[in-house]
């Protein structure tokens, strides 16, 4: 796949200046566009317990736009990055420069990592720093690719169909025999799963005038690890079905995924090229039975909400991440110390910071009668399906580590179980209730934007 870069766009990055659309303003338009972020071998990936690097790589890295403007000028700007994820110290950043050179209001601008496990390492966690160049750079190529999309505006139609793909994922918290959680290891003595698995596939298209695909976008809510070859960089099984679906499809901007509520779900069975292809079919199946929806206009809210870092007992997590090494890496002493020192640090780091109240994003967008929220983490997907049954909308979908990252965010019952997503740590450090607070947080939103679409009550006569 070849980047696509418009010089009107690189005018306009450069500029700080709005590229204007000739389009009229009366009709929805459409535009997207993405952009490479090379790296090299000599790039620590993100994702792993220890650092690790990869030789070569598939597919590309990419940062990928779609910008909606409806009838009334109105724009919104959805971005993905193929990273595990990003904070907002480059988040905010980016957005803010995107608001600069394409006149889209910041809380218009949503950016998401699609959590792939094969890229480099743009966090701080578990045992290795982020390669802060190439974070710089991925947060350059948002803008660039945000910018270019705006740049391709013109008027479209959208199609959306509510899909499905139930076999590429499960939920991963196994209960185990001994009443433990299940992370790494064997799963022969797991008794059942503790929560459920979310096989929604929404699938949105963007449709020029003359029938040629400007974008398709599509969301689904499994941990993006698995690539069709083995240690190479990528993109992983959803984004190299993204970049191939582009290409078999003649998509004239971009197809861009959107990971949703996965903090709990994994695929432990399948094979990355085999993911591919269920992936490719299930939305090839929802393209052909969307229906034109009508996008009368676009909306978006974006909140800053309180959190604090959790407070801890160290005895007790120490002891939690020592029983189940024991339990299930007996067998591999190298492993289990490596994995017992890395979690002791991680806690040495957090310590310094219980109660400490930081402050993130959550945000709602609409497009037309079509909602999606976004979420500052790897978010349970129990709080996701929490989202949609309470949302106002029929169809509304999650889009987890949107805007920044605070880590594993399960709900009270996740914490309760224990395990790896609630071990404290620089991947999970928030206290119980924070999903909980958030789902609240996001439902009030969705409300808000819901209001839009009621008719007025008539006034006395």
């Amino acid at each position: 796949m070849t980047p696509r870069l418009l010089t009107i766009a690189s005018l306009s990055l450069l500029t700080g200046t709005v590229a204007i659309s000739t389009a009229r303003a009366d009709e929805l338009k459409a535009g997207a566009a993405a952009a490479n972020v090379p790296a090299g071998d000599d790039l620590v990936i993100g994702g792993g317990i220890g650092p690790h690097k990869f030789n070569g790589q598939e597919g590309e890295l990419r940062a990928s736009a779609l910008v909606v403007q409806d009838p009334k000028g109105v724009k919104i700007a959805l971005v993905e990055c193929d990273v595990l994820m990003l904070e907002r110290d480059v988040l905010d950043r980016a957005a803010r420069r995107i608001e600069k050179a394409t006149g889209i209001p910041f809380d218009n601008i949503l950016i998401n990592c699609t959590h792939t496990h094969h890229a480099p390492s743009t966090v701080k966690i578990h045992g290795y720093e982020r390669e802060e160049a190439f974070s710089q750079l991925v947060g350059d190529k948002a803008v660039e690719a945000a910018v270019a999309a705006n740049a391709r505006l013109a008027p479209a139609t959208m199609e959306f169909r509510l899909g499905e793909e139930s076999s590429v994922g499960r939920n991963s918290r196994l209960l185990l025999s001994n009443g433990m959680i299940f992370w790494v290891g064997g799963i022969d003595d797991a008794v059942r799963p503790t929560g459920p698995f979310d096989p929604e596939l929404p699938v949105w298209a963007f449709r020029r005038k003359d029938g040629a695909l400007e974008a398709v976008m599509f969301n689904h809510s499994t941990h993006t690890i698995g690539s069709k070859a083995d240690n190479v960089r990528s993109p992983g099984f959803y984004g190299v079905a993204a970049q191939e679906l582009e290409h078999e499809l003649g998509v004239k901007g971009a197809v861009l995924f959107f990971e949703g509520a996965s903090g709990s779900t994994h695929n432990l069975d399948l094979k990355g090229a085999e993911m591919v292809v269920r992936i490719k079919q299930a939305v090839n199946d929802a393209l052909a039975k969307a229906k034109p929806r009508q996008v009368d206009s676009v909306r978006a809210i974006r909140k800053e909400i309180p959190f604090k870092v959790r407070d801890f007992d160290e005895a007790k997590d120490d002891a939690a991440v020592t029983a189940y090494v024991e339990h299930k890496l007996k067998g591999n002493a190298a492993a289990a110390e490596v994995v017992t020192k890395v979690f002791r640090d991680m806690r040495k780091d957090l310590a310094p910071h219980k109660g400490e109240e930081r402050k993130t994003w959550v945000q709602a967008v609409r497009i037309g009668d079509v909602a999606v929220v976004g979420v500052p983490a790897e978010f349970f997907t129990v709080l996701g399906q929490d989202v949609k049954r309470r949302s106002p909308f029929r169809y509304t979908y999650v889009f987890e580590l949107a805007n920044d990252y605070i880590g594993y965010v399960p709900d009270r019952k996740g914490h309760e179980l224990g395990g790896y997503q609630t071990w404290t740590g620089l991947h999970s450090y928030v206290p119980p209730g924070t999903g909980e607070m958030i789902v609240d947080q996001a439902v009030s939103l969705l409300e808000d934007l819901h209001r839009d679409l009621e008719p007025a009550t008539p006034g006395p006569k």
